[in-house]
């Protein structure tokens, strides 16, 4: 048994190399099940090392299962069960090349019109510290533990409170279930048996990553057109889903906003059986400018079909993985059922932190900051749109939410407006990806989702300069 060390090894300590040499010679079978170690004695001092590095070694062997100890007898080689085939380690194991990965930088833009950022230049990041401050001095045990499933109740009764007076929502804290994602938490609602062999009426545009998970949930999806009110009443009655997923509040990506009359319509035909449930994604109605904000459709449902879904992605950051839902109390029961044992999924620090950033008024203060900011940010880009463009661009000028849709004459493709805004550097999304079916494109014309949160003011005449170019 032959043993090579190198003390001049640097990446590795000498125990290290000690068992790496013992365990190879003993998978390679040069030495036998029940063959004797050395004494640690004679090892170390064969081998000009420390007694420690060989008994630290050994205590490796053994803690793995390679070896055996004998009360004043010594190690011994443990019966290794033997792999049945020598490829599970040859190449043929590696990683296939089609799910290999680069590492690349980010996509760098000169300037964003993207509608899914935030602007974190003005977030008050000392406040959130402050925030965080007190939420590991407070709940320090609490975040030493696994939390309660839907959320800690001091979170839950907190964003209970902030969208009971923000946005009409009547609910106890018992309804409210905080996790990292909408699409997460609505999936553990449609993956539950009351929603088995379920048909999902979706807004057509709509939102393309809800889209595909109930494709990829196997929910047959029909797509529901809108109308001057909001969504086709009309279509939904014809169609017959049993699950409603819409956007009512501001429509994502039209912005149109439901109108009253229609919002009754869609409670009414809800009501009309016990097995239909509206799925309401509120999920930027925070930003509204001129007037006052638009009551969640939630609000207004007295017969309880309305599962109310709300986030503090645009609010505050996409980064800190907090969204919630709001269920009704037939669907709380069956959620507890389902999902006791389930591990929340959100940070404790972060759902803590948010609690005192609520609970100390820099949240509302921060919401109407912001809301001054986009609304100046808003209206600019509109005007120098207009102003360049003319007659030659339409605006869907609704005042709510981080974007609108402008729809443009242009002689270009949909996939040419796509190229040349990557090629100048813009960040840029058409219509066209909202699409959740195959509905003809309009000719001559190219329909376009302008985000603007991510803008400074001294960026709107050179963005507009850069987008004329483009379409």
């Amino acid at each position: 048994m032959i043993i090579h060390i190198d003390k001049s090894d640097n990446r590795r300590f000498v125990y290290q190399q000690i068992y790496n040499e013992l365990r190879d010679i003993i998978l390679e079978k040069k030495l036998s099940a029940g063959d004797p170690l050395p004494p640690k004695r004679r090892l170390a001092s064969e081998l000009k090392v420390s007694i420690n590095s060989v008994t630290n070694a050994y205590e490796q062997l053994l803690a793995e299962g390679y070896i055996y100890s004998k009360e004043r007898s010594g190690y011994y080689v443990e019966d290794i069960t033997q792999f049945t085939g020598l490829e599970q380690s040859g190449p043929d194991n590696r990683l296939p090349k089609d799910l290999k990965e680069e590492r690349v930088q980010r996509e760098s833009y000169q300037y964003s019109l993207s509608h899914m950022s935030t602007n974190l230049k003005l977030f008050p990041f000392k406040a959130w510290i402050k925030s965080e401050k007190l939420a590991i001095e407070h709940h320090k045990d609490e975040m030493s533990d696994i939390s309660h499933p839907q959320g800690p109740y001091m979170v839950r009764e907190t964003i209970a409170k902030l969208v009971s007076l923000n946005r009409g929502v009547v609910c106890e804290p018992e309804q409210v279930v905080i996790g990292p994602g909408t699409q997460p938490l609505i999936r553990q609602v449609l993956d539950m048996e009351e929603f088995k062999n379920s048909t999902v009426g979706m807004e057509n545009p709509g939102y393309g990553r809800m889209h595909q998970l109930f494709k990829d949930m196997n929910l047959d999806v029909l797509p529901v057109s809108l109308d001057r009110q909001g969504l086709n009443i009309d279509e939904v009655k014809s169609k017959k889903p049993n699950v409603l997923y819409i956007t009512p509040s501001h429509q994502f990506p039209t912005g149109k906003i439901m109108t009253i009359s229609r919002r009754i319509e869609i409670l009414n035909w809800a009501a009309a059986s016990g097995v239909r449930y509206v799925i309401e994604d509120d999920y930027d109605s925070e930003f509204k400018y001129g007037t006052d904000n638009i009551p969640s459709l939630q609000s207004l449902d007295n017969k309880t079909n309305v599962i109310y879904s709300g986030t503090f992605s645009k609010t505050l950051t996409s980064s800190l993985r907090i969204s919630y839902l709001v269920l009704p109390p037939e669907l709380l029961r069956a959620y507890r059922a389902n999902y006791s044992s389930i591990i929340q999924g959100s940070s404790t620090l972060n759902l803590f932190t948010l609690h005192y950033f609520i609970k100390s008024g820099e949240y509302d203060k921060h919401l109407k900051r912001m809301n001054h900011y986009y609304e100046k940010i808003r209206s600019a880009l509109v005007k120098e749109i207009k102003n360049q463009y003319k007659d030659r661009v339409e605006i869907t000028d609704i005042p709510a939410g981080l974007h609108f849709i402008a729809k443009f004459k242009s002689g270009k493709s949909y996939a040419e407006v796509e190229q040349k805004a990557k090629a100048h550097r813009l960040e840029l999304y058409t219509l066209e990806r909202f699409k959740i079916d195959d509905s003809p494109t309009e000719e001559d014309r190219i329909s376009l989702v302008i985000g603007f949160a991510k803008l400074q003011e001294e960026e709107i005449r050179p963005v507009v300069d850069v987008l004329k170019q483009i379409v």
